[in-house]
């Protein structure tokens, strides 16, 4: 391959516009925009999105007031030992965020290493649908925390039509009708989870592989993530396998990332692009630096458990045929989650 030929980083993730979509003057604009940046990165930040500031606010509010609880009464709604049972509160260290197809990314390491570097530097709670009885949520006993739970699904019900209007967006990107995906993810099978990160001496993260979450893909359709000011969220350049390129905060956006389900379903054409938490660059300085706590929101939306998935109309051809045979959310989603317990 000559000098001209070899594949030039990505400087950075692009920001859309998603106001012009949402009043339907540039559907069409905005939609490629979105489509594109997935193919070539997989992530996306989208300005004008149409999800309430004033929620949103108060949502870290009570991440917020929830994680400055003491450790006993955080663990009244614990996660079930299970990790096909994504509900409840995490304490910091247990959840094992690993990536699935464990490829020579920086970041990873062999599993004999893992108990000697921190890598998993959060606690988390977890929250979907109220009507899910195959995974029901895990509430705070009465008196604890009064107004969180009905925050919490306000939040995961509002967050839902957000996605919606994404879904819409990319249907239109692939030239399909504009509700060409929403029916397979009518259910909300989705998860909404708060993330605090405490704060940890500069040095803790000084190792290549430790982290505050280590390198991984998440494995739904797509991700909605809102991030404090803090930063350190960082993403794989696919060109260049091991190096990796910050995703700062920017005022006002959601970051939406592909997930492996939508590359799988979209016969990789999308990129579902490894990521992860670590120092913010603006800290990486001084051993005797503290790293500020982080908050983070992240929203999982995943397809109807039941919805069996082919590729996407036009994602193949005959000089490009299905690499996938077809599956289901279901059958898909939980050989993941219970890799991750």
């Amino acid at each position: 391959m000559g000098p001209f030929n070899k594949p030039s980083p990505i400087s950075s993730v692009k920001t859309v516009d998603f106001g012009p979509f949402l009043d339907g003057s540039d559907k069409q604009g905005v939609a490629n925009a979105i489509l594109d940046s997935f193919k070539s990165i997989g992530f996306v930040y989208l300005v004008n999105h149409g999800l309430d500031e004033a929620k949103i606010a108060s949502m870290f509010e009570w991440s917020k007031k929830l994680f400055s609880q003491p450790m006993d009464i955080k663990q009244l709604a614990p996660h079930p030992v299970s990790g096909a049972h994504h509900r409840g509160y995490s304490a910091p260290g247990r959840e094992k965020v690993i990536q699935f197809d464990d490829g020579d990314s920086e970041g990873s390491m062999p599993v004999g290493k893992l108990a000697e570097v921190p890598r998993d530097i959060k606690e988390s709670f977890e929250v979907g649908r109220e009507d899910d009885n195959e995974m029901p949520n895990i509430w705070y006993p009465d008196g604890i925390l009064p107004g969180f739970k009905e925050a919490c699904l306000d939040f995961y019900w509002t967050c839902h039509e957000v996605e919606k209007d994404i879904l819409r967006a990319l249907a239109v990107g692939f030239d399909l009708p504009e509700n060409y995906l929403v029916p397979s993810h009518s259910r909300a099978d989705n998860q909404l989870r708060l993330l605090h990160y405490p704060s940890v001496p500069t040095n803790v993260l000084k190792d290549a592989n430790a982290s505050r979450i280590p390198s991984h893909s998440d494995f739904c359709t797509l991700t909605m993530l809102i991030q404090d000011d803090v930063g350190g969220l960082e993403v794989e350049d696919p060109n260049r396998p091991g190096s990796f390129i910050p995703v700062p905060p920017v005022p006002g956006s959601l970051v939406v990332n592909a997930g492996d389900f939508l590359m799988r379903w979209s016969n990789d054409i999308i990129k579902s692009t490894i990521h992860r938490v670590r120092t913010p660059a603006s800290l990486e300085s001084g051993d005797d630096a503290m790293v500020p706590s982080r908050y983070s929101i992240p929203y999982f939306c995943g397809a109807n458990m039941d919805v069996v998935v082919d590729s996407i109309p036009g994602t193949w051809s005959e000089s490009r045929p299905k690499k996938h045979l077809p599956i289901s959310a279901r059958e898909y989603i939980m050989e993941r989650l219970a890799a991750n317990y």
